[in-house]
């Protein structure tokens, strides 16, 4: 049984910096996708950002390109989203993911309804 579990969300000015955290269990995971996905209120899911456990390939949303930074920790089995220069439109639900995938590369892993497993996400609200 995969079990997401996220932390570090809460309120921040704009300009500032938050971490959110994400520890993995149940699986080994050296073939999946790890996801960071958000979601604002009335607005769909948004792919942010996924990493690649075994690689540790990333790739960024436009939106967060040169702010957010997606990495693991493989001893702690823990994903980390860095998140600098936020933004009151970052304000949001941020939820880890994590699917199945043995490729080296898909393109579906930018969509944030690909992903298998999903944590119970952690709310990020930036103030203006």
């Amino acid at each position: 049984q995969v079990q997401l579990v996220e932390s570090g969300g809460g309120l921040v000015q704009a300009g500032g910096s938050l971490r959110l955290s994400c520890a993995a269990s149940g699986r080994t995971f050296s073939s999946y996708v790890m996801g960071w996905v958000r979601q604002a209120p009335g607005k769909e899911r948004e792919f942010v950002a996924y990493i690649r456990w075994s690689g540790g390939s990333t790739y960024y949303a436009d939106s967060v390109k040169g702010r957010f930074t997606i990495s693991r920790d493989n001893a702690k089995n823990t994903v980390y989203l860095q998140m600098n220069g936020l933004k009151p439109e970052d304000t949001a639900v941020y939820y880890c993911a994590a699917g199945f995938s043995p490729s080296l590369y898909s393109v579906r892993w930018r969509d944030p309804n690909w992903y298998d497993y999903w944590g119970q996400g952690t709310q990020v609200t930036v103030s203006s």
